[in-house]
């Protein structure tokens, strides 16, 4: 009889400073989704602020928007043949639209977060310190491109980076002997975008993670504190 109440006595001791899913005690699953909706609303926040501002793609080595890969060849080609201007100017134009388009991606991103669930968070909070930003981008991506898509266009349209993006390639086009390239910009210009907002809001849920002072609130602490 003894042994059996010791062990009940060591069991609910247990349950006291661990709960059944793994967590410490006092943390409960609808505490760990508004933790990491809070967490993810606030990355997302700094994160577009940040990037929405002047220059705030087109300075930043981390996530300027370049040529992409199949077309550095017609880059190197344009420059070499008196273009450099024209093909600088371009690369502004794209991340200028970056930068606007950023502006109206918030909104985007904190509605897609209200759908995590309790087993979602749960999986989230104990795994990497990016498992937040992850599954957001593993269960966004394809909405948020057909929401962000457009704005990029009319973006691109604004600054004239489409148009600027046109000349180039109708120039490199006419040189003679060249493969002739044709790169869909609006959808590269939106993953790329989508790139850098995801980049920082991984940098964010490091840092909320990991950094107390990054921890704004009571929820942050009582959710990440422990980690």
């Amino acid at each position: 009889m003894k042994k059996i109440t010791s062990f009940v006595l060591l069991s609910f001791c247990s349950i006291i400073l661990v709960n059944a899913q793994g967590l410490p005690a006092g943390l409960g699953s609808g505490d760990i989704v508004a933790g990491l909706k809070q967490a993810l609303s606030q990355g997302v926040q700094k994160s577009t602020a940040k990037l929405s501002a002047a220059d705030g793609f087109f300075k930043d080595a981390a996530v300027k928007i370049l040529f992409p890969p199949e077309a550095q060849k017609v880059e190197k080609t344009l420059r070499n043949a008196g273009f450099e201007k024209q093909v600088d100017e371009t690369i502004l134009d794209i991340n200028r639209a970056a930068e606007d388009a950023a502006k109206s991606a918030a909104p985007i991103f904190i509605t897609a977060i209200t759908n995590m669930s309790v087993q979602d968070g749960v999986g989230i909070l104990k795994g990497t310190d990016t498992a937040a930003t992850s599954y957001l981008r593993k269960t966004t991506t394809a909405q948020l491109t057909a929401a962000f898509m457009p704005v990029i266009q009319n973006s691109l349209q604004k600054t004239g980076a489409s148009q600027s993006w046109k000349n180039i390639f109708d120039t490199y086009n006419k040189i003679p002997f060249t493969k002739k390239v044709n790169s869909d910009l609006a959808a590269y210009a939106t993953a790329k975008a989508l790139d850098g907002i995801f980049y920082y809001v991984a940098q964010e849920e490091k840092s909320i993670r990991k950094n107390p002072a990054a921890q704004a609130s009571d929820l942050l602490k009582k959710v990440f504190g422990g980690l």
